[in-house]
This record gives structure tokens, C-alpha cells and sequence, in this order.
């Protein structure tokens, strides 16, 4: 997950740089650019005694909210509301390819990123269920020697720090800059290996456990472990724990293949220079390669939250949140982050459950309430190296899901 780069980030060629929102860092490196740049845009959430008063969200409302964000240059819009009732409001905006016709699909497939370190966080969990692993283990306990270097100690960093991001690993995966970068680069693959060393070319952030940032890498080593404590590969443990039980039969990696399966809107990123690039093919290397469909993603947090996944001790564990410094509110006001899930306030009282993603092209929010009784997933096909317009998506998008959430109608007082 990626926004802009950073001044003073390394210039050692296109593997070594920080992206604008293109790829699995894209709000590990939004942040350094809001705190680089100073930027001041309130996100402020929708007045709460409205929204309690307004009759309830429906199709119409839903359609309104995509078009509103589709109006902000967003190529394809798809969002699906999962409600008590049973039935879904699924609502699209826009084209599913950039100048032609082709309307988006309502169940097409898209990238998940991030949302799927919330899959991670599970499947971690779980193990401390079963007692294989315990979230007070170290790094080194399971990995030793991984983590050394440049101030960096395995020793010192534990499980819980990693699922965190409380560990102080520095974030660098990764990625390009413009779309002659893209088309040299789409097709390279790495190891958690090759992305772990990377990282430990950069001093630590901060201690473990005396701060927070955003750290990519940290679930990379997470995925390690797991394989370590369960004896096969994570992505095995996501698909045995998760997918085959919750039925999410349209959420798979696609490993060293570049495309999606159909259909699918292609994903655009839109670079500094204003060129709007179709960077749907490309390899994604890590847990940030997910593909899923809205149903997927709301299927995963109304199993998560319904407590159909993890045990109450665990689940409370996951929901123990701590706050996100203040640079981060630009994406997520009032936001505070668990283990491997966010908690966000809603403008009707109370606050919700997700865990967004940003891959280049395709930008996921999501949501769900305390007991996943009622879910909403947002999927945008274009991402932005404007760090205002990026802010702007993410506002839209978070209405949308606090709409949804609220139970609210788009016929607020005000609008």
C-alpha cells in the first residue's frame, strides 16, 4: 500500500524507491508523505443525530454513494452491502474498462491487498488457539537470526508487535513510479527472504512496542512463522482455516500468474504526470496478492465478527486496539488498529470493524459491525499518485461504509 514519496526517500533505482499509492505499502508510505508534507484535510465523519433519524439505507442510497466516489475520476465502482435481512444491495459505478462501454461487473474479482493481513491475523490466531505458537514469542523463537542488523533484533520483536505493527520494522517493498517503471517491473518476483533483507538495510523506526507504523514486511514474517508453528505453507493454513470453511470460494492467490480471473474491471493508476496506466497484469509478492469479490470479503468479517473463526479470548485479543498516530487520521480519523484489524467510530455511535487495501489500480474498503451481522465492501479500480485526491477517495469511500453501516439514507439533512 503506497502514496507519495517521501523526499527523503532512497534514490537507488526502482526497486529501492517509496510509491505513490501503488502497491502493498500504500498507506505505510500515504502517512510518511501527510506527515512529510504537512498536509491539513479534514475527514470528518457525517453528523450522528442525522444520521440516527434518517430512514434506512437502500438501493438508491447505495447507488448514490458509488457515484460520488466514480465522480472523483474513478474509473469502475463496486460496493455490496450485506444486511440482517439477507439480501445484499450491490451497487456499481463507472466502466469496467477505461473508454469503452463495458459496464462493471457486480461480482467481478479485484485485489484485495491489506485486507488480507486481517486473513493473516486469523490464521495466527488461530495457532495460539490451538497452542502452537504464543503471541508473546519472539521473533528469533521461530526465526532466528532473520531479524539482525542496522539496530534491528528478532530477540526483541514479538508475534503480537508483528500483527500489531508495533515492532518498529521499517517498511520497504518493492514497486514503481511511473508506467515505463511499471512495464519494466510487473513481471519481478520475490522471496520473504529478498523482502525481509531489504528491510534490514534501514535502522527500526522505533524500539519494538514504543510506537506504531505501518509495516508490510512485518506480515511477511509473519507468514514465515506461520509456517514454522504449523508446518505448512500459510497460504495452505488461509485456505484450510479460512476460505474452504467460510465457503469463500472466490478468494485465491494467484501466485506467478499476472492476470485475474474473470470478470474483472481492469485497475488503473493514475501517475504524477497525470497518465492514466492499465496496470491490472503484474505479480504481487506477497499476502498483499489476494484476489477476492465483495461477497468474499463480507462473507470473511461476518464469519470473523459472528465468531465462527476464533475463540472469545482470541477475538478480544484481535480487538484490542491501540491509537494510530496523528498523520494517519488523514486516512483513518479516529482510527485504531488491533491485531490485524481497525477500528474505525461511526458517525450513529459506536465504531466498526475492517481492514482496507490499496494494490496498484485496485483501492478496497471495507466494514462491519460488532457482531458481523451487517458487513459493506467498496472496491475502486484507480489509484492515485496525488496524495489529495487519494484523501478524497478514501473520504468518499468511508462514508460510503458508514452509510451502509448506519443504516442511514443518502437523504441526509445537508446533501
Amino acid at each position: 500500500m503506497r502514496p507519495t514519496t517521501p523526499a527523503s526517500a532512497p534514490q537507488n533505482g526502482p526497486s529501492q524507491q517509496r510509491h505513490p499509492r501503488i502497491g502493498r505499502r500504500w498507506l505505510a508510505v500515504a502517512v510518511a508523505a501527510v506527515g512529510a508534507a504537512s498536509v491539513a484535510i479534514a475527514v470528518q465523519p457525517s453528523d450522528g443525530a442525522t444520521a440516527k433519524s434518517a430512514p434506512g439505507y437502500q438501493q438508491d442510497d447505495l447507488h448514490r454513494d458509488t457515484d460520488v466516489i466514480q465522480a472523483l475520476g474513478i474509473t469502475g465502482v463496486q460496493a455490496r452491502v450485506a444486511t440482517t435481512s439477507g439480501r445484499d444491495l450491490v451497487g456499481t459505478a463507472g466502466v469496467a474498462v477505461a473508454g469503452a462501454n463495458r459496464p462493471v461487473p457486480r461480482g467481478g474479482y479485484f485485489r484485495i491487498a491489506s485486507t488480507g493481513k486481517a486473513l493473516m491475523a486469523t490464521v495466527i490466531l488461530q495457532l495460539v488457539d490451538d497452542g502452537k505458537l504464543s503471541l508473546d514469542d519472539t521473533v528469533d523463537r521461530w526465526l532466528p537470526g532473520l531479524i539482525d542488523g542496522n539496530g534491528n533484533d528478532g530477540r526483541k520483536i514479538t508475534v503480537r508487535q508483528l500483527l500489531q505493527n508495533t515492532s518498529g520494522l521499517h517498511d520497504d517493498l518493492p514497486g514503481y513510479d511511473t508506467a515505463h517503471q511499471y512495464y519494466q517491473h510487473r513481471y519481478d518476483t520475490y522471496t520473504p527472504e529478498q523482502i525481509v533483507a531489504r528491510t534490514m538495510k534501514h535502522h527500526p523506526d522505533f524500539q519494538p512496542g514504543t510506537g506504531w507504523s505501518y509495516s508490510n514486511t512485518g506480515y511477511v514474517v509473519l507468514g514465515m512463522i506461520v509456517e514454522q508453528a504449523a508446518g505448512h505453507p500459510w497460504q495452505e493454513e488461509v485456505e484450510s482455516r479460512i476460505l474452504k470453511p467460510l465457503g469463500m470460494n472466490h478468494t485465491y492467490l494467484p501466485g506467478t500468474t499476472s492476470t485475474l480471473r474473470r470478470p474483472h474491471a481492469d485497475g488503473y493508476q493514475v501517475f504524477a504526470s497525470g497518465e492514466r496506466t492499465d496496470v491490472t497484469e503484474q505479480i504481487v509478492p506477497d499476502l498483499g496478492g489476494y484476489v477476492s469479490t465483495t461477497a468474499d470479503v463480507n462473507r470473511f468479517f461476518q464469519g470473523l465478527l459472528g465468531g465462527k473463526l476464533l475463540s472469545e479470548a482470541r477475538m478480544a485479543e484481535m480487538q484490542d486496539t491501540v491509537p494510530v498516530p496523528k498523520p494517519f487520521e488523514a486516512f483513518w480519523p479516529g482510527g485504531r488498529y488491533g491485531l490485524g484489524l481497525v477500528n474505525r467510530p461511526l458517525s450513529c455511535g459506536g465504531s466498526y470493524w475492517s481492514h482496507e487495501g490499496g494494490e496498484a489500480g485496485y483501492i478496497t474498503l471495507n466494514g462491519a459491525t460488532d457482531d458481523g451481522s451487517r458487513t459493506v465492501t467498496v472496491s475502486m479500480s484507480t489509484s492515485f499518485n496525488d496524495l489529495h485526491k487519494t484523501i478524497r477517495q478514501q473520504k468518499a469511500a468511508s462514508d460510503l461504509v458508514d452509510h451502509a453501516l448506519c443504516d442511514t439514507s443518502g437523504n441526509r439533512q445537508g446533501k
